[in-house]
């Protein structure tokens, strides 16, 4: 697909990243420009707009990465497109990527009542049953797939291979916080559902601590996950080599800088104790998984640029790549 080119479907809508006829050229055929791939979602009756990158060989079968945003969805400029070298990264890559951008403060999973503020959110169903099908259909995948994620989605991408135990093969969790219905786990999801996104988390799994929340818990269920290929990381939350002036983060602002080293290493030292919470179970019960315990670090961009890079190997491997 190159710039300028829309197609259409009864049920989707690809449209170019940029806009713009494409440029006469006597050299070699572009390589395909990322889209924005509209799907309208039955569960939800919404259209969510999807990121996609395909490689640029796009003549054989390939496996596909569903990279989610973190609490912010990708409705805002805290994305992976944005923020990391996704584009650069993959260029090379015999892999489609496809990241949601949409689903702020959701947990991507699937609410049990409507929310005044968020509206009807059934994220698990959309990304295990809506939209890997067509995915598949239309971009000339292999049907072999893995999930990473950030932060609120450093959860989400364990509840979701836990709801759909044979769509992933690889998982990559960074700087999330894995337990759901422990006191520590309610109040880090509580503080990104309510306090950030301004709805009712009862909406989402009823009652604190009752059997939705215990039900969307990986570390509840971490036996759910054994076989499948793990990368999961946190950092200590000390500044580290991400946390300065000339960082791309915070381009020179010192005020962003401080930020990120105060706030951001306040909330990486939280997922970095649920981390370790989550490694002590697997150890308990014998699943193998890959743990990356960084000794200083924050939470921010440059950290999960270096996650994604560090683990993909083991996700390419998981694929078949």
């Amino acid at each position: 697909m190159r710039c300028g080119q829309t197609r259409r479907y009864a049920r989707w809508t690809a449209l170019p990243l940029t806009a713009g006829p494409p440029e006469a050229s006597a050299g070699p055929e572009p390589e395909p420009e990322p889209v924005t791939v509209h799907v309208y979602s039955p569960s939800m009756d919404r259209v969510v707009p999807v990121a996609v990158q395909t490689p640029a060989d796009t003549s054989v079968p390939r496996p596909t990465l569903y990279l989610l945003n973190g609490a912010g969805g990708g409705e805002d400029e805290a994305t992976w497109q944005h923020q990391a070298d996704v584009e650069s990264f993959f260029a090379d890559k015999n892999v489609n990527v496809v990241t949601p951008l949409a689903g702020a403060f959701s947990y991507y999973t699937d609410w049990q009542r409507d929310d005044p503020e968020l509206g009807r959110n059934k994220w698990t169903t959309f990304l295990t049953q809506e939209l890997p099908p067509i995915i598949d259909a239309e971009f000339g995948t292999s049907g072999v797939n893995a999930i990473a994620g950030i932060s609120m989605a450093g959860t989400s991408v364990l509840s979701l291979a836990i709801a759909a135990p044979s769509l992933y093969r690889g998982i990559g969790a960074y700087s999330g916080c894995a337990e759901t219905s422990t006191d520590a786990g309610q109040f880090y999801v509580r503080t990104v559902v309510e306090s950030r996104g301004g709805a009712d988390s009862e909406n989402m799994w009823g009652p604190l601590g009752g059997p939705g929340w215990v039900a969307n818990d990986p570390l509840v269920n971490a036996e759910k996950l054994r076989g499948t290929a793990m990368f999961i990381s946190s950092s200590t939350g000390l500044p580290g080599e991400h946390d300065t002036l000339t960082a791309r983060s915070v381009d020179g602002d010192p005020s962003v800088l401080a930020n990120q080293v105060i706030v951001g290493g306040i909330i990486e030292a939280a997922v970095d104790s649920c981390t370790h919470r989550l490694a002590s179970r697997f150890d308990e019960l014998g699943i193998d998984a890959t743990f990356d315990f960084r000794p200083s670090g924050t939470h921010s961009w440059g950290y999960w640029e270096d996650d994604l890079h560090e683990s993909w190997p083991m996700l390419a491997t998981a694929m078949g790549w």
